[in-house]
């Protein structure tokens, strides 16, 4: 594994997630295509507890506390019950950045990680590797429901007309 490209990619990611939140208006922020989607405030606060309570947590985990036991988490519900659409953009892009910054500092001054360590997670042994490497995933999955959620709203703001001489979607 390539972990220095791995977590450069994190740190690249940063940046692209930013540009893909930063300068919407409030109602685009809040704004679903369907009841049971996410808004783009919902996506960037689940991305920041997840950069809290999951990825990094979890390194911690396997990497430096193996013996405590795996923190549990529940992303879709912390959605409706932490009232991520409640919030507001630039303060949650600004936590979002301020975490992955954090992260990124703290990735970086690992010695030696054991990206092969493993912990029996609640569904089976998993290694620290695993967790880095789908972290940057994560990253990139979220991109693309950014772009599908700027998409959606652009046909929404675009109606009654037609966008297929933009190309197929």
């Amino acid at each position: 594994m390539d972990s220095i490209y791995l977590i450069s990619q994190l740190e690249k990611n940063a940046s692209r997630i930013g540009a893909f939140v930063e300068g919407v208006s409030l109602e685009q922020a809040r704004w679903k295509p369907a009841p049971d989607s996410w808004s783009i405030l919902e996506v960037i606060n689940h991305l920041y507890d997840e950069e809290r309570e999951d990825f990094r947590a979890h390194l911690t985990t396997i990497l430096i506390t193996p013996s405590s036991g795996w923190n549990p988490i529940d992303p879709p519900g912390w959605v409706v019950t932490r009232r991520y659409n409640e919030r507001e953009p630039g303060s949650s892009l600004h936590n979002f950045l301020t975490e992955r910054k954090g992260s990124l500092d703290w990735l970086r001054n690992l010695h030696s990680p054991d990206w092969n360590a493993t912990h029996q997670a609640p569904w089976g042994q998993i290694m620290a590797g695993d967790i880095l490497a789908s972290w940057a995933a994560h990253d990139l999955l979220h991109m693309r429901q950014f772009v599908e959620l700027h998409w959606a709203f652009l046909l929404e703001k675009g109606k009654p007309f037609d966008v297929s001489y933009a190309g197929a979607w």
